[in-house]
């Protein structure tokens, strides 16, 4: 006999009894260990024997019940996917092959995942059957213009028997086709139904009514599906087009008034607050019917409104024409008078207001006209500007200058009483004004000459040549200066001769030169407090040339009395006085101020 090669279950066995033996081994070491009596080792083996003999017994048994299962189970299947295949019209199941071998399991395992998968595919398949040929009843019907229609899903039929492919598609391109035809309906039916929403919205008209009045289901607050059948497209193409030609009649319309209150607003120089009433209807000039979609633009009302505006400003426009060539006027004679320009003929304007009472002068010329000798005023104006700030500083300075003459001139202005300190400082401030004038002019004239060569004309002040104004007051300024220094020249002149004819006759006694003699220590001071009263009183003076002999006078006998009337003559005295006076002289040889 061949040797003899046991099958995996053989082995799995022969494993068994292998460790039983060596779990056998283990169990007569234990009770060799713990000397365990013969006899009770023979009963535990025995009952070993025959609970592993019973246990064999019951799987023989549950493994040929299983086995007859499985037989039944893999027969089912194996006819049952035959069946699918027919129904699905596939010959074959990819991936699986056409004889099965290997144990019952092996088979039943390689046809279960496969008969799994052929049933999906056939419930798969039936609802592709049945949700194809619901649309296709479903689309039919809104086509054909049905207003019911049930589309439940379990109405439909599908014949199992043919669920192949190719009838599938054959469904689905007419599906396709029918929701081709559906999607160009309902386009045409949204693009129809926002046309007239639009045009309503313009016309200030019920768009829902007009939806409504075309068909029913068109209107989304009804809740039921919309009617795309033929003779609804033509209804709301036909509404579309009336709907566009009341929106062109009415725009014409308004193109009309806007025109004519344009006019009337130039021609009465209407205010901005009634333009801003009806600025919606100027808008509207510049644009054509396409690009008009603003809510409520084109309304009866604002057509109604503009109407009666119109009217309205022709009864006004006859009797508020004078009233604003008048405005116009005075407006014109306020920019000329506040920047002293030349103001336009009386005669001139007074022919004006006699053609249009009399109704024969072109209103819109006028207006024009006028407007264009404002805008000239106010562009010349505004190049006046800063040579007539400057001409204000001139005048205001001039002011000063008078008022400090005739403060110069007031015999009591030293005088302890009110509000002459305020004077004095008054006149503080105007010397330095005074002061500024020469350059003031000076500025004023290059920026004259600067304005006339730029312009080429005359610069007038209140009509007269603003040039020949400061040339003219250069002219008597620098007389005046001349007048002035010519008086205090005489009137120092004057004061020495007196002082000299005093000091000569004097005759200093002994008592005398003993008063002297503490005049000298405390108060004269070497002559030259009197000298500094003298240069004093001459600045004091200013430009009063009546009083300068009088005054220069009392000061010389205020002096004489402060000194008792007992000075001692020292040898260059008289020297010393000729040279302060002299000094007093050239201080004044120039332009002073007062």
């Amino acid at each position: 006999m061949g040797s003899f090669q046991a099958p995996p279950g053989m082995r799995s066995s022969a494993l068994l009894e292998t460790s039983c033996g060596y779990l056998l081994q283990e169990l007569q070491m234990i009770w060799n260990e713990v000397g365990e009596d013969q006899s009770e080792r023979e009963k535990v083996l025995l009952e070993l024997e025959q609970e592993c003999l019973e246990v064999y017994r019951r799987k023989v048994d549950r493994a040929n019940m299983s086995r007859a299962r499985l037989h039944q189970e893999l027969a089912e299947s194996e006819a049952e996917f035959t069946h699918l295949l027919l129904s699905l019209g596939e010959r074959s199941l990819p991936g699986r092959p056409e004889k099965m071998s290997g144990t019952i399991k092996q088979q039943l395992d390689s046809i279960t995942p496969a008969l799994r998968e052929m049933r999906l595919r056939k419930e798969e398949r039936v609802n592709q059957f049945r949700a194809v040929q619901g649309q296709i009843q479903k689309i039919s019907a809104e086509i054909a213009g049905q207003s019911e229609y049930d589309d439940s899903i379990t109405n439909v039929k599908v014949n199992e028997n043919d669920l192949s492919l190719k009838k599938l598609e054959e469904y689905q391109n007419e599906l396709q086709r029918l929701h081709n035809e559906k999607n160009n309906r309902l386009q045409q039916v949204e693009k129809y139904i926002a046309a007239v929403h639009n045009l309503s919205a313009t016309l200030g008209m019920e768009s829902s009514m007009i939806i409504t009045k075309v068909h029913p289901s068109l209107n989304e607050l009804c809740g039921i599906s919309k009617n795309i059948s033929d003779s609804i497209l033509a209804k709301l193409n036909s509404t579309v087009e009336s709907l566009q030609e009341e929106k062109q009649k009415r725009l014409e319309k308004l193109h009309q008034l806007g025109k004519a209150l344009k006019n009337l607003w130039s021609l009465m120089d209407t205010s901005y607050g009634d333009r801003y009433l009806f600025s919606h209807v100027i808008d509207q000039l510049s644009v054509s019917s396409a690009e008009v979609s603003d809510p409520g633009s084109l309304t009866l009302d604002i057509i109604q409104q503009a109407e009666a505006e119109v009217k309205r400003l022709d009864q006004l426009k006859a009797s508020k024409m004078k009233e604003l060539f008048l405005k116009k006027q005075n407006e014109l004679e306020e920019i000329c008078n506040k920047s002293h320009m030349e103001i336009p003929s009386r005669s001139e304007m007074e022919n004006i207001l006699n053609l249009i009472n009399t109704g024969e002068i072109d209103y819109a010329e006028l207006l024009m006209s006028i407007d264009e000798q404002i805008s000239r005023a106010k562009e010349e104006a505004s190049s006046r500007k800063s040579i007539m700030e400057k001409v204000e500083k001139w005048i205001l300075a001039r002011d000063e200058e008078r008022w400090l003459e005739e403060y110069s001139m007031d015999e009591n202005r030293y005088s302890v009483s009110r509000g002459a300190h305020r004077n004095l400082r008054r006149a503080e401030r105007a010397r330095v004004t005074v002061n500024k004038i020469p350059a003031l002019v000076d500025s004023l004239i290059a920026k004259t000459k600067s304005w006339e060569e730029e312009r080429r004309k005359v610069f007038l002040y209140d009509e007269v040549p603003l040039l020949a104004m400061l040339e003219e007051y250069n002219l008597s300024r620098q007389e005046r200066e001349e007048e002035k220094q010519r008086q205090r020249i005489k009137k120092v002149q004057s004061q020495v001769v007196v002082e000299q004819q005093n000091f000569t006759t004097s005759r200093p006694s002994t008592s005398n030169r003993r008063l002297s003699n503490k005049s000298l220590n405390g108060g004269f001071g070497n002559a030259s407090p009197l000298n500094r009263r003298l240069s004093l009183s001459i600045q004091q003076l200013g430009s009063n040339g009546k009083n300068s002999v009088s005054l220069g006078t009392s000061f010389i006998k205020e002096g004489k009395k402060e000194q008792g009337k007992r000075i001692f003559p020292r040898p260059n005295f008289t020297s010393q006085l000729r040279d302060d006076t002299a000094s007093v002289v050239s201080t004044f040889s120039g332009p002073l101020s007062p």
